[in-house]
């Protein structure tokens, strides 16, 4: 989705291959070439996938590693500011694999390596939310970052995880769209307050789990004529308009505007429903036409964040893009209190009790009694 994106804009933002144990989930993928769709694990699972065993999915990973580096390195790596992996961590290859794709990254490159983690929902399972609550245990102690996208907020109710799929996707890649873009030099110019890589990255030097808000609010009267498209409101005509067109509309006080925009990044939904007032850093980015942008109003909301989370490190800027729509992104980093991973621990401890006879003990963490898929 994010080179989808990419081709729409006629950017070249993201490099990315795709690595699987299911020869079928390969061969879907439209805009990733075929030469850099990796599948592992051919003489052990023959292409059809480890199933839920991340254990395996991990295994063949470590096994195998080297040809994914080998894979990353024929794409270059010479100007890369930073590595993502993206995965589901309810299957066995994505909660298998990645953590240990993300040690054998940082024991050769010295860019930070970050995972954009995707929660499998409750009815998808118990086994999948053991597999999750395994993967984030190991992903905390490995990754750099571990941004967390929870299925389970983001499907309507009564809506199957199959056919929310290309929406949730879509949600995924215009908040990260934005976010990972900020500082590119566009059509549109350079902004005042410029947040590159090195912003971002500070923000997030303190590992743990991390969450993003955002709200987009549009900037003409005219709705008719302002489709979500682009970097801010998205990559098809399928979007809801709902989310855009509801919002108070910028007027005359850019500065006010701004401030709420913000504020409703941040008291709305998140990518992982959290506790915000427990993030030790934040990072602000507002991004619009450059006439709708105000350097008072981002100052402002930096400073309303910083008083509503537990640490003092704020950083902010904007990202002037030509759109009919202004876009906040809020990052919140190393949250200290998510109530979906306390259930994740739960069900997994449910999980494993059902499974193992143990003694009694004390209920889970995400860190002490789930054992890590490697030490």
């Amino acid at each position: 989705m994010f080179l989808e994106q990419d081709r729409k804009l006629g950017r070249n933002s993201f490099r990315a291959i795709a690595v699987n144990t299911a020869r079928t989930d390969l061969m879907g993928l439209k805009h990733i070439e075929l030469k850099d769709r990796i599948l592992i694990g051919q003489t052990v699972v023959k292409g059809h996938g480890v199933g839920t065993d991340n254990a395996a999915g991990a295994r063949i990973t470590m096994d195998e590693v080297d040809s994914i580096v080998s894979a990353i390195d024929r794409k270059g790596t010479h100007d890369v500011d930073a590595f993502m992996v993206v995965a589901g961590l309810g299957g066995g290859t994505g909660s298998g694999g990645t953590p240990v794709l993300v040690r054998q990254l940082k024991n050769i490159y010295h860019e930070p390596v970050y995972v954009l983690g995707i929660l499998p929902a409750p009815e998808e399972g118990k086994l999948y939310s053991f597999n999750a609550a395994r993967s984030l245990t190991t992903l905390i102690k490995e990754a750099d970052n571990t941004f967390v996208f929870d299925n389970s907020a983001w499907k309507n109710e009564g809506e199957s995880i199959k056919s929310a799929f290309s929406r949730l996707n879509d949600e995924i890649v215009r908040r990260f769209g934005v976010l990972f873009r900020a500082g590119e030099m566009g059509k549109a110019g350079v902004g005042e307050m410029v947040v590159d890589s090195s912003e971002i990255i500070n923000t997030l030097r303190g590992g743990g789990i991390s969450t993003v808000g955002y709200a987009i609010a549009s900037v003409t009267t005219d709705r008719s004529k302002s489709p979500l498209s682009g970097i801010i409101g998205g990559i098809t005509s399928t979007l809801k308009k709902r989310e855009a067109t509801e919002e108070v509309l910028l007027g005359e006080d850019r500065t006010a505007k701004i401030i709420s925009l913000v504020r409703r990044a941040m008291l709305g939904r998140l990518t992982l429903p959290c506790d915000f007032s427990t993030a030790e850093r934040a990072l602000v980015l507002v991004a619009g036409p450059p006439d709708e942008l105000d350097r008072k109003g981002i100052e402002k909301a930096k400073s309303w964040v910083e008083e509503n989370i537990a640490g003092v490190e704020v950083r902010g800027g904007d990202y002037p893009v030509r759109s009919s729509f202004v876009a906040a992104v809020v990052l919140l980093s190393t949250i200290g209190n998510a109530p979906r991973i306390r259930e994740l621990t739960e069900i997994a401890r449910e999980t494993k009790e059902d499974s193992v006879r143990a003694e009694e003990r004390k209920p889970l963490t995400i860190d002490e009694d789930i054992e890590p898929l490697f030490e």
